[in-house]
């Protein structure tokens, strides 16, 4: 990587922590990142989206207490929260959610503001990785480009004279989709891309154009989504909405395969992230402590080599992608 590095395997996606499709108690978050640290992780991601502000307090509280050197922490810029007591009771899928609104600001002047609001939600002096969040057509349709342009302009020139003066100690982009990032690279230096949903068993759409990119520019890649929003983990859902029959009929294909050799197939979807080399972390969220426990040891659950042939031979896995050498 060009100037920074994560701790890598195993990291914690906190967007369930903002109440994602359903409210967790705050003792049940609390017991969540206190499971994710026992556990030996020490990479955490979080955004101002994820509950309007919910996320980045409940982060803070749980790891102000640890040694600030022992963790890596990574934010998000492109949203401000604006206070709003009348916003909806549920905004962007989050529940029980802060009294704000998102207004979204990829300017210079809205990164910088960005990144000193997560660190007073947070309580901390600095986060270590700022993401530009989702200057994608996922987010903003038709009008991705000149949004992605804009965030290129300002917000991208800003975050990159913040981590030359040691306030950030990267940045990068955090989106859905492969081209936003391979943008990026034609218009700026970022570090990282965390990228959510693109690399997985189900969609290797970043396989042949954006990984081989960041290898020949030492950029990593976080790979969030590693189920695919739940397909992959026994769920119903693919990119947050309900899964199309080809998906479904893949992943009873894939778990067919698992069958046969005694595979779960959830071990198999976060081990097959992180097995490319480019890929530096793999951030699944968990909404209790036994899921975060359940992600640990999946991770690091034997898995022959033979599986991974199969996958390949039954065409459910592209030949040339890197798997786990068993």
């Amino acid at each position: 990587m060009s100037c920074f590095d994560l701790p890598r395997g195993l990291g914690f996606g906190g967007a369930p922590l903002g109440n994602l499709f359903a409210a967790i108690a705050e003792a049940e978050a609390r017991a969540v990142l206190d499971a994710a640290w026992e556990c030996g992780l020490r990479y955490y991601d979080t955004a101002p989206l994820y509950g309007l502000g919910l996320s980045e307090h409940r982060f803070g509280a749980a790891l102000r207490a640890r040694p600030r050197g022992a963790f890596v922490l990574s934010s998000k810029v492109g949203r401000i929260l604006v206070p709003d007591p009348s916003a909806p009771a549920e905004q962007h899928g989050f529940v029980g959610r802060l009294p704000f609104r998102v207004r979204f600001d990829y300017s210079a002047a809205g990164a910088q503001r960005s990144v000193e609001d997560s660190c007073q939600r947070l309580g901390m002096s600095r986060i270590d990785v700022a993401f530009l969040h989702d200057p994608d057509e996922y987010t903003h349709g038709a009008d991705w480009r000149a949004r992605h342009a804009e965030a290129m302009a300002g917000a991208a020139p800003a975050l990159a004279d913040l981590r030359r003066a040691g306030v950030i100690g990267a940045w990068g982009l955090g989106v859905n989709q492969v081209e936003p990032c391979l943008l990026a690279l034609e218009h700026a230096d970022p570090d990282l891309f965390l990228l959510a949903g693109r690399y997985t068993m189900l969609d290797t759409a970043a396989l042949d154009t954006l990984f081989p990119a960041c290898a020949a520019r030492g950029v990593g890649v976080v790979i969030g989504g590693p189920y695919n929003s739940g397909l992959l983990a026994g769920g119903t859902t693919f990119d947050y909405a309900a899964a199309p029959a080809e998906m479904v009929a893949r992943v009873r294909r894939i778990g067919a395969v698992c069958a046969r050799f005694g595979v779960s197939i959830k071990a198999a979807a976060l081990q097959f992230c992180a097995a490319h080399p480019v890929v530096v972390a793999v951030i699944p969220g968990a909404r209790n402590a036994a899921e975060l426990r359940e992600n640990v040891t999946l991770f690091a659950s034997p898995i022959p080599g033979a599986f991974w042939a199969a996958l390949k031979a039954e065409g459910l896995l592209a030949a040339h992608a890197p798997t786990p050498e068993g």
